[in-house]
């Protein structure tokens, strides 16, 4: 008896929110790789290992927001912890493999499609495992051509979203790298769910079923494993948030390092006219040039154009005058 599946019990909410997750966590994954291999100081173990982790809960989030929207009609399912706790492991694992690939070998052709396959391969991995975590009154079987389709899907967006992170630098090449990363996640895991088929056992009963799995609904089950995960997102973000050289873009930070570099260059001069007196926005005619006592100028006393010299200074010019004849 084959059972009807349901994969939008919430409509688009699952599906967009499964979405962002993906591009949260990639986002922050990317970034953190792209750190590691352009600032040679940092500790490079340590990025490499945040930005798989991060990716790695990315992907195992997006797949089970998505499965709260899943539903067999009639049929009550659950989930084998160990089983799902495998499917978190796998992610992080496999995507590691790449990551460090490309943080200790350099962002090579080689290296970046090996790292784009691992993580295609990742996503793959964690969403069968993670179906064959659920537990029914039942079996499920999958399409083998919509299966290869989700598998191309995964390594051909996967790969170009790592290309992308790094060979590009700046705001706009992370962006696209975290929108096609969510691509590849999201993508994957409703093509993988539009070749599930459903072979329900003989007795579906529902008192028979319940007795046997429970009355829990997937959101019950699967809201408090989403919660580590998620947390660790946040931490991650946070983490991203607090380093500067990760929130000022690559090309940003080369440019303003340019620009300090031009500046150290720049020798201040000596100004070859003496200062002026007064304020920048009064006119030019108004201002008085104070005398260089440091380069042997005489000192000279100018009347400003416009106002007539004071009694004391006519005197003073007469007695100048009449001592030099």
């Amino acid at each position: 008896m084959q059972g009807t599946v349901e994969g939008f019990e919430f409509g688009a909410v699952t599906p967009a929110a499964s979405y962002l997750v993906a591009c949260l966590g990639s986002a922050l994954g990317l970034r953190c790789v792209v750190r590691s291999l352009n600032n040679r100081q940092s500790w490079k173990p340590g990025w490499l290992a945040l930005g798989a982790a991060t990716i790695g809960c990315g992907i195992w989030t997006m797949h089970f927001v998505a499965m709260v929207g899943f539903r067999i009609q009639g049929i009550p399912i659950d989930y084998d912890a160990r089983l799902v706790s495998l499917s978190l492991v796998l992610a992080i694992a496999m995507v590691g493999l790449g990551v460090f690939a490309v943080g200790y070998r350099g962002a090579t052709p080689v290296t970046l499609t090996a790292a784009g396959i691992l993580t295609g391969l990742a996503v793959v991995a964690t969403h069968y495992t993670g179906m064959a975590a659920i537990e029914l009154n039942g079996s499920l079987s999958h399409d083998s051509l919509m299966v290869s389709a989700s598998v191309l899907l995964a390594v051909t967006a996967a790969t170009a979203a790592v290309w992308t992170a790094a060979s590009y630098r700046g705001f706009p090449a992370a962006l696209g790298a975290a929108l096609l990363m969510g691509v590849a996640l999201t993508g994957t895991h409703y093509t993988a769910m539009a070749a599930v088929e459903v072979h329900l056992r003989g007795a579906t009963d529902a008192s028979y079923v319940s007795g046997l799995y429970g009355n829990s609904s997937p959101a019950s089950i699967l809201l408090p494993m989403l919660i580590g995960p998620v947390v660790f997102l946040i931490l991650a973000g946070v983490v991203v948030m607090f380093d500067p050289q990760l929130m000022l873009g690559d090309g940003d930070r080369s440019r303003s390092s340019r620009r300090r570099r031009r500046g150290a260059a720049v020798v201040p001069q000596r100004p070859a006219h003496p200062p002026r007196t007064g304020s920048l926005f009064d006119p030019r005619d108004q201002r008085v040039d104070v005398p260089d006592q440091r380069a042997g100028v005489p000192e000279q006393r100018v009347a400003v154009r416009g106002r007539q010299p004071a009694p004391g200074d006519q005197r003073a010019g007469r007695h100048t005058s009449s001592r030099g004849r």
